[in-house]
């Protein structure tokens, strides 16, 4: 892993991840860092998927949170997470899958969407990315992008 990633994430509370993990080591060395609540990806074999479920609805603080690997984004949703956005009305959406670092917020789910982009060493992207932020009551804030070259 990368030492400024896990530096990065060194100043959190908790790390989230949403899917793709890819080695089970992975897993074990950031679960060994920081509580960490994961969900798992398309890429994820059978060791991560035993620890790590589909998707997760939980609160911090005032805020619930929905996390799903597959997710899309705020008018394009893919379908299994708007039918989850529905049904549980999370206030902050963090998702994966396309290794593209994205920050939207929805007006019409009034939910802030998250995908962290990738901070691993294999796929398509050219940096490594992560979020971190605060969650202060009902308020996210305080959002930091982590954004290196892969080179």
């Amino acid at each position: 892993m990368n030492q400024r990633v896990l530096k990065f994430l060194s100043g959190t509370d908790e790390i989230w991840h949403a899917g793709d993990i890819g080695d089970y080591g992975i897993w074990k060395k950031l679960s060994s860092l920081k509580p960490l609540k994961a969900v798992h990806g398309n890429i994820d074999g059978p060791d991560i998927r035993s620890e790590c479920p589909e998707f997760m609805v939980f609160t911090v603080e005032d805020v619930k949170v929905l996390m799903l690997h597959i997710g899309g984004s705020p008018g394009r949703y893919d379908r299994r997470a708007g039918a989850l956005i529905l049904k549980e009305r999370p206030d902050l959406f963090v998702s994966g899958h396309s290794h593209i670092l994205k920050v939207m917020y929805d007006q019409k789910f009034s939910l802030l969407h998250i995908n962290p982009g990738a901070a691993g060493n294999f796929g398509f992207h050219t940096s490594l990315t992560a979020v971190r932020f605060t969650i202060d009551g009902k308020n996210i804030k305080d959002l930091e992008v982590l954004d290196i070259s892969r080179k």
